[in-house]
């Protein structure tokens, strides 16, 4: 395929309501060079024939429907990049949003002059069910790396795209991903890409309206109820589980990493298996961060509290 080629990955289930909208967005691109794999989760709706109406305006080939693992979201994205073509750039599609019609052409522009791997990411406006603006998404200052990807996920997977390097190692890791039942795809992404040593590339430019309703499958995380539930999940246990599959995914996947971001796997993974306050000091030794100093605290807190043993 072409350089300027993207392969675009959409995982769909049930999603009859909102992918009309979704879909005319991305025939409305003005960087044209794009092919379509949605994988259907086993929808019961007119989701399907929705995605068959808006292949049959194409060329054979441009746009194909896969059956996905029925395994819900995340292994299905993991589904998709295991069946993308090797070679081009991909990006990841969520059924329910609207793309600007930029919103490609500022990806490929970011990744394009990047030899090595390059993982692009955006804001968003946030929008409610009818796509009513409510509110940009967070705008973050500090820099994107492997010490922020190892405990936060912040390169948004509706706006991420991977030039084909970066595409060729996460077809690489995918296997390891899926044994390891990570909780989610775009934070397995962004711990990847950045430990492989890529680059990671967010622009502060909103480039697609994301929808929230009721079916949204993680929704904003903005909002002080939403800050208030991923705050107790980092006391009760679950973001726990979800480091140590995180971990499981990265270690099978080492030898795809850098020496140091390898030693820093290594020497995070020890921290864990300590008794809360040496974890707490070992963890800060190695300058993990999020992205707010609220939630970098808290990080440090759940560690001191013993909740991120394994």
């Amino acid at each position: 395929m072409p350089s300027s080629t993207v392969v675009i990955l959409l995982a769909s289930y049930n999603g009859a309501a909102f992918l009309p909208a979704q879909l005319d967005s991305i025939a409305a691109q003005s960087h044209r060079d794009w092919r379509l794999i949605v994988s259907d989760d086993g929808s019961s709706d007119a989701t399907r024939q929705i995605v068959g109406d808006f292949a049959a305006r194409y060329a054979a080939g441009q746009v194909t429907v896969i059956d996905g693992p029925r395994q819900g979201a995340t292994r299905n994205f993991l589904h998709l990049v295991e069946q993308a073509p090797r070679g081009p750039a991909l990006a990841f599609c969520d059924q329910d949003d609207v793309w600007y019609p930029e919103k490609l052409a500022r990806a490929m522009a970011a990744i394009a002059p990047h030899d090595g791997p390059a993982h692009y990411a955006a804001r968003t406006i946030i929008c409610a069910e009818d796509l009513t603006e409510l509110t940009p998404s967070r705008r973050f200052s500090r820099p994107f790396g492997f010490r922020n990807a190892l405990i936060q996920a912040c390169m948004a997977g509706n706006t991420a795209v991977f030039n084909p390097a970066a595409a060729a190692i996460l077809q690489q890791g995918v296997g390891a991903a899926i044994a390891a039942g990570i909780e989610s795809h775009d934070w397995w992404a962004y711990q990847l890409i950045s430990g492989a040593g890529g680059l990671p590339i967010h622009d502060p430019e909103p480039v697609l309206s994301y929808r929230q309703h009721g079916r949204s499958e993680m929704g904003r995380n903005d909002t002080p109820r939403a800050m208030a539930k991923r705050l107790g999940q980092l006391f009760q246990g679950d973001y726990g589980s979800w480091l140590q599959a995180n971990h499981r995914a990265l270690d099978q996947s080492r030898h795809l990493l850098t020496a140091g971001n390898r030693d820093l796997l290594d020497r995070m993974q020890d921290a864990l298996h300590k008794p809360g306050p040496l974890a707490a000091a070992m963890l800060g030794r190695l300058g993990l961060y999020r992205h707010t100093p609220a939630g970098t605290a808290a990080f440090y807190a759940a560690a001191l509290a013993g909740r991120l043993r394994p």
